[in-house]
């Protein structure tokens, strides 16, 4: 028997592994972390991820990750988070896989984003700021399927988390899990791979809210980032049209 696959693409520095991190403490889904990295970063990137410690065992190239998720599958629902521009285009080419899985999106605000990216990672590419990719993705589940697409704005779920995930729970079809929202138990093994990436996330318990004078830093700060290197200025003007084309589905 096959059981629903959902999958959440974000880009990097969006919450989304805080995200993941409630979908794991639901109990009823096995969850992946960044299954389609390996394809990306290990076949097809110009450059190596930092703090990317690959697990021997992982399947790496596109058709295996993609076998692993089915089968997992079989036994039970999937929930895996992911970078759309990890699977972009070849996700887009394969119409049975693509079909197979329930698309949603979650998305930040780029000058956020962007600035924590920088912090641990300041030769990525502009490719790698991800938000193109995600609109690129999310058009084709509109082409494909002639809904909207499920886009969640991760400073929503910081306001609010209970209604937020109770919203998203509906849209792809799980039964609401409020007790998910706080978590007591180790990080997951799978997240040791990358935990250079999410030490925050490690070791909280809970989503954190937002406070605007948090939300005033980061434009301080990303204005001075920018100042040092205009190069992520950039990138935000080339990723700021498909954020807000996003955002018109946000709910």
């Amino acid at each position: 028997m096959s059981h629903p696959i959902i999958a959440l693409w974000s880009h990097p520095r969006s919450m989304s592994t805080a995200f993941e991190r409630i979908m794991r403490a639901r109990g009823d889904l096995t969850c992946l972390h960044e299954p389609f990295m390996y394809d990306y970063y290990i076949n097809r990137s110009t450059r190596q991820m930092p703090h990317f410690d690959a697990m021997d065992e992982h399947p790496k190239s596109y058709d295996a990750i993609r076998a692993m998720i089915l089968a997992k599958a079989e036994d039970g629902p999937v929930f895996f988070k992911d970078m759309s521009y990890y699977v972009v285009p070849h996700l887009l080419a394969d119409e049975e896989f693509f079909d197979r899985v329930t698309h949603s999106f979650l998305v930040r605000d780029p000058h956020a984003s962007i600035l924590s990216y920088a912090k641990l990672d300041p030769d990525m590419l502009l490719e790698e700021i991800g938000l193109e990719a995600q609109w690129r993705h999310a058009e084709a589940v509109m082409t494909r399927t002639g809904n909207s697409p499920i886009v969640v704005r991760s400073e929503a779920v910081q306001a609010d988390p209970e209604g937020q995930m109770a919203r998203y729970w509906d849209a792809v079809g799980l039964v609401h899990a409020p007790q998910a929202l706080h978590w007591d138990d180790p990080a997951p093994a799978d997240w040791q791979q990358v935990q250079g990436w999410h030490g925050e996330v490690m070791a909280s318990s809970t989503i954190r809210p937002i406070t605007p004078e948090q939300v005033a830093r980061v434009r301080a700060d990303f204005d001075g980032l920018v100042a040092r290197n205009p190069r992520f200025g950039l990138y935000l003007e080339h990723h700021m049209p498909f954020y807000e084309q996003l955002l018109r589905y946000a709910a």
